[in-house]
């Protein structure tokens, strides 16, 4: 997996979030985080959100640097305060390292930026853990995180949780995350169909999360981006309510970005909005990125310790 963003050639993000606290919390514990890492945003994220940020952020637009971009969505869980406070470590924790620790990286391709966003996503876990341990009232608190990295013309994930990330690519939606929740486990088991899964009483049962455990087992995956891609990011109040054939109308049937966020938020809610909802929507174009290739395996595709 080698760099290719050819020199003098462009790569750009218009990018937005949509998060609603849903119709059955006073409270929003997912936090969203879209940045740039090349140095060029001393201000921080250029979006940046949850607790009381509800309603649509952005669009922003940007061209990608030579350090990519990093995009993150992370639910909280564990009561009123763990909630809150579990999600918001892990965006500030993950985007801290990767602008800090990947910004003096010499090695400018997605391999290395996979292990330094895996070591992110670990660092925010122990955070988070031994917090929970000194403080009673956060007691049990965790978050799931799923964060897209964009670096030259590749899609690096890192995924803890049942967060998910989809590439919406020539009118077909792919899930580029698997749920590491109970549920999925049934299902590939053939214990539960699809129809049951979304229906189980266990479907809010997740296998880890950040802050659960001391060591977090990181999931890395990637992708080769190519022009006109477009990546959602969500937590599971929207993903468990919409399925998955609905997600790709409103981004076949919407010309914007912001309608398609907005749409899918409001059917979330009309089902009865039983969770937070956080929607990132990303779409890339730009000279670098090479046309979509006919054929091309698109979908979770796992990286090993020998891809290092």
């Amino acid at each position: 997996m080698n760099g290719d963003l050819l020199p003098g050639r462009s790569l750009r993000i218009e990018v937005l979030a949509v998060t609603d606290p849903g119709r059955k919390r006073t409270e929003n514990q997912d936090q969203f985080l879209v940045a740039s890492l090349d140095g060029r945003n001393p201000d921080g994220p250029l979006l940046y959100g949850g607790d009381d940020r509800a309603g649509l952020h952005g669009p922003e637009s940007f061209e990608v640097g030579p350090r990519g971009a990093l995009l993150l969505v992370a639910d909280g869980m564990g009561g009123a305060a763990g909630g809150a406070t579990a999600s918001g470590i892990a965006t500030r924790v993950v985007h801290g390292i990767m602008s800090t620790q990947w910004g003096d990286e010499r090695r400018l391709v997605p391999k290395t930026f996979a292990q330094h966003l895996a070591a992110a996503l670990e660092q925010a876990n122990t955070l988070i853990h031994s917090r929970a341990q000194r403080e009673a009232e956060l007691g049990g608190m965790g978050t799931t995180a799923t964060a897209v990295g964009v670096l030259d013309s590749h899609l690096i994930l890192g995924q803890v949780g049942d967060s998910r990330a989809y590439l919406f690519r020539e009118d077909v939606l792919t899930q580029l995350t698997r749920d590491q929740s109970v549920v999925q486990m049934l299902q590939e088991s053939g214990a539960l169909d699809a129809t049951e899964a979304r229906t189980d009483r266990r479907a809010n049962l997740i296998l880890q999360a950040l802050g659960s455990a001391p060591a977090v087992d990181v999931e890395l995956t990637h992708q080769p981006l190519r022009r006109g891609d477009v990546v959602l990011l969500c937590s599971d109040g929207l993903s468990g309510e919409v399925e998955d054939t609905e997600i790709r109308r409103a981004l076949a049937h919407r010309t914007s970005l912001a309608a398609a966020g907005t749409e899918l938020v409001e059917w979330a809610n009309a089902r009865g909005g039983p969770d937070n909802i956080t929607v990132i929507l990303a779409r890339f174009d730009g000279d670098a990125l090479p046309p979509p290739v006919s054929g091309e395996v698109v979908g979770r595709q796992l990286l090993s310790m020998e891809d290092f």
